[in-house]
């Protein structure tokens, strides 16, 4: 956690992007992006620019918490959805830069509603429960997501 803001403080602290050393920076994809990539995947965090790590109201951003808490609790396989295969780049670059082990990583289909929208808690979306209620069984949860 960043301590210490005061009223002088920046609103934001953020990871100067540049590109990285030690060569390209990549992933292992289980699953598959967007557009089906699969295999070793080339990072390009540049793309994001500077990285947000903290911000005055949030002392942590999900990019870092997400990197941070992995390491710690040991993760070796991280399961996302497709929204965040391209944040991957990222997360990766906070592992080279923070020396923590990369993980190999699974992206998935999302669950979308009639309109194409991802289910999400964020709108307040139909939770699980409420689709295994309407009688979605275990194989068509699966199939919502590509399993």
């Amino acid at each position: 956690m960043i301590r210490g803001w005061t009223s002088g403080s920046p609103q934001k602290t953020r990871l100067r992007n540049k590109r990285p050393r030690g060569g390209p920076l990549t992933w292992r994809e289980t699953g598959a992006g967007p557009a089906g990539e699969t295999g070793l995947i080339a990072a390009n965090p540049l793309i994001w620019g500077d990285v947000v790590l903290a911000r005055k109201e949030t002392p942590t951003s999900y990019h870092l918490s997400v990197v941070i808490d992995d390491a710690l609790q040991g993760v070796t396989h991280v399961v996302r959805g497709q929204d965040l295969f391209w944040a991957t780049g990222v997360h990766r670059l906070l592992q080279s830069v923070l020396g923590l082990p990369e993980p190999v990583y699974h992206h998935h289909r999302l669950i979308l509603d009639v309109s194409g929208q991802k289910l999400s808690k964020s709108t307040r979306a139909t939770a699980l429960r409420t689709l295994r209620e309407d009688g979605a069984g275990p194989a068509d949860i699966r199939r919502m997501v590509g399993l």
